[in-house]
């Protein structure tokens, strides 16, 4: 009896080590199966990250490499998502502002709207551009701002009906083939819209900052959020907007309407985290002397419309530090 229970005895324990040895494989197993689980995935996170760099290689290898222009520190643009807002005006007088708040500063104004060129016009300029002696356009100059645009090399009433490619070589004409000479800023007012000419400058020269101009209404604002954030994708800082005809003042009466509504730009630039730079009012004096190519900081420097709607914003210290940064 004692020998059959040393017998069984010693056969359990033959089965309980097998078992357990069985255990111990199929634990190393699972161990060993989760291991290469985690090593698999790792290696699916590397491969996935050589690809993300490997496809920004070759979409970078797609884009132009930023050049600056030539004799050209700081440049900014005006841009706005609709057109009719203004912002030709407000290039016009930011660049006049400038060199009126700081007359040591040299600025120069480049019109890049190929299809409705306002410079020439609201500039008071007329005439074609010289080539210097290095086959470049020379730009022409009033107030102290050497300009150019596409205005100087077509008639006046003549339409543009060019195709892209067409657009494209002019605006590479405007930016690689005019000597400026030597300035500090050079302020270039944009298309409305964000196209081929908004994304070819703002990938091809380096851009310190985009001033964004609105009117209050709703539908303008929309548009001038899809600038905004055209400008933000492609890494130019947004120094801020500026609020265009914000409210009408009767000349007869001194009754003030918002034709437009109102601090629909202020909201925007609250919502999108930027400054309002300017909140100007819609004043016949500044639409009669835009006209004759008088712009108001010209015209009027000590105008009520001039001294009392926050114009100094768009070129003061805060504005013209933000832009060198």
């Amino acid at each position: 009896m004692a020998s059959l229970t040393s017998s069984r005895l010693s056969h359990l324990l033959t089965i309980s080590a097998k078992k357990t040895a069985l255990l111990g494989t199929a634990n190393e197993m699972k161990h060993g199966a989760a291991g290469w689980v985690q090593v698999k995935r790792c290696k699916s996170s590397i491969d996935s990250k050589v690809l993300q760099e490997r496809q920004r290689q070759h979409m970078a290898r797609g884009l132009p490499k930023q050049k600056p222009i030539t004799g050209v520190k700081q440049v900014i643009v005006v841009a706005s998502g609709k057109g009719g807002v203004g912002k030709s005006t407000t290039a016009v007088n930011l660049a006049l502002g400038l060199i009126a708040i700081d007359s040591s500063k040299s600025v120069g104004l480049l019109d890049a709207d190929v299809y409705g060129p306002s410079i020439p016009k609201l500039m008071n300029l007329k005439g074609n551009p010289e080539l210097s002696d290095n086959n470049r356009m020379i730009p022409l100059t009033n107030y102290g701002v050497p300009c150019m645009s596409m205005g100087f090399l077509v008639d006046d009433v003549a339409p543009i009906v060019w195709r892209g490619l067409m657009v494209m070589s002019a605006i590479e004409r405007l930016l690689r083939q005019v000597d400026w000479g030597l300035l500090d800023y050079l302020v270039v007012d944009m298309p409305p819209g964000t196209g081929d000419v908004q994304l070819s400058i703002s990938q091809n020269i380096p851009i310190a900052g985009a001033v964004i101009v609105s009117t209050p209404q709703d539908i303008a604002l929309l548009d001038a959020r899809r600038g905004a954030e055209m400008f933000k994708k492609v890494n130019v800082p947004v120094l801020g907007l500026v609020q265009n005809m914000s409210v009408f003042q009767c000349p007869n009466c001194s009754h003030q309407t918002h034709i437009f509504g109102s601090d629909g730009a202020r909201q925007l630039a609250d919502t999108l985290g930027v400054k309002l730079l300017g909140d100007i009012p819609l004043h016949l004096n500044i639409r009669e002397m835009s006209d004759r190519g008088q712009p108001v900081v010209i015209s009027s420097p000590d105008s009520s419309e001039w001294r009392t709607r926050r114009w100094q914003l768009l070129w003061s210290r805060d504005f013209r530090k933000s832009a060198a940064d």
